[in-house]
């Protein structure tokens, strides 16, 4: 896949379960945005289809959050090495030296999405005016 322009949304698709995961997902890929990530987010941004995609990591934590989120660890090829579901405020994930990258998610997306551990991902930027294809 081509190298992703980080600025504005990217969709994540789960190419194993034919299933999104999230269809607007924000990038956070600079130290501020990863130091923040969804800080100070209410839970009216844990709605369906969003997320936030952390770059580089290799784990998160939820501490000052205000809501439940569900954690996705990706490696270098996109493929899923661990999950995480409703992890609470003020808890730190485990780290994993094989991701690359986490994925924050609304609470219960990876049992909607069916996400399991091996599973490939697709991340990409949608165009203007382009809807997520499968």
């Amino acid at each position: 896949m081509s190298k992703i322009d980080h600025n504005g949304a990217v969709y994540v698709y789960n190419k194993t379960r034919e299933t999104f995961v999230a269809t607007e997902a924000t990038v956070a890929d600079s130290y501020v945005t990863r130091l923040v990530g969804l800080l100070g987010k209410t839970r009216t941004w844990a709605q369906l289809g969003k997320g936030l995609w952390v770059v580089p990591s290799r784990g998160v934590h939820t501490i000052g959050m205000l809501f439940p989120i569900d954690l996705i660890f990706l490696s270098k090829e996109k493929e899923v090495v661990h999950v995480e579901e409703h992890v609470r405020p003020f808890r730190i994930s485990r780290v994993l030296l094989k991701a690359m990258s986490v994925l924050e998610l609304p609470p219960h997306t990876i049992y909607r999405s069916q996400t399991q551990v091996g599973d490939k991902f697709e991340i990409a930027r949608m165009k203007q005016g382009q809807a997520p294809t499968g």
